[in-house]
């Protein structure tokens, strides 16, 4: 009887041991099975932030796809549509930045924006419409040195290169290329 007691004890003993070291995992050999160098260290779908300041909102960020990324430098790619709000003082949208792509390097405190991009003035009713800007959340500025165009009410405005406040309140052309009057100002018609 002792003998058949210490013969189960001795297996038990193994299959435990086995068991316990059979449930150890590696962190690198998972990396090496599952990850590769140029995925993103994170994905998001529908990302929605808020940048705020004293507690109150100051840009909005919505993307369909996020991606963040950690090497060689710290950035976050936006995909499939994109979406910023830029807030006044009161908490109320000025202006509104869309594209189709776009990059927020965090450390650089800088975004970039291509693919069918426009740039939104609802209290002037002027939109930019361009294929790429760049906005520098330090000193809130946008501008490019692509090919431009400035819709407002009263004409069409041409350029290669814009600089402007992130709320669009105004603007300058770098190289200003034309204007196309949309109302005859004297009576107001087309």
């Amino acid at each position: 009887m002792i003998l058949r007691y210490r013969h189960s004890a001795i297996l038990f003993f193994f299959v435990l041991l086995g068991t316990l070291s059979a449930c150890v995992n590696d962190l690198e050999t998972i990396k090496k099975v599952s990850y590769k160098s140029g995925d993103p260290d994170e994905r998001t779908k529908d990302l929605h932030v808020f940048y705020t300041d004293s507690g109150y909102a100051k840009v909005e960020v919505y993307a369909k796809l996020a991606e963040t990324y950690s090497k060689p430098e710290p950035v976050i790619k936006l995909k499939d549509g994109i979406e910023v709000k830029f807030f006044d003082e009161k908490g109320e949208v000025v202006s509104v930045l869309t594209a189709l792509y776009g990059e927020i390097h965090q450390t650089k405190g800088t975004m970039f924006v291509r693919d069918s991009v426009q740039l939104f003035n609802e209290k002037k009713k002027q939109r930019l419409e361009t294929e790429q800007l760049f906005w520098n959340q330090k000193d809130s500025t946008i501008f490019t040195d692509k090919q431009v165009t400035i819709r407002t009410p009263e004409a069409l405005f041409f350029g290669k290169g814009v600089r402007t406040r992130q709320d669009f309140s105004s603007y300058e052309f770098i190289k200003p290329q034309g204007k196309i009057a949309l109302k005859n100002t004297q009576n107001g018609v087309l």
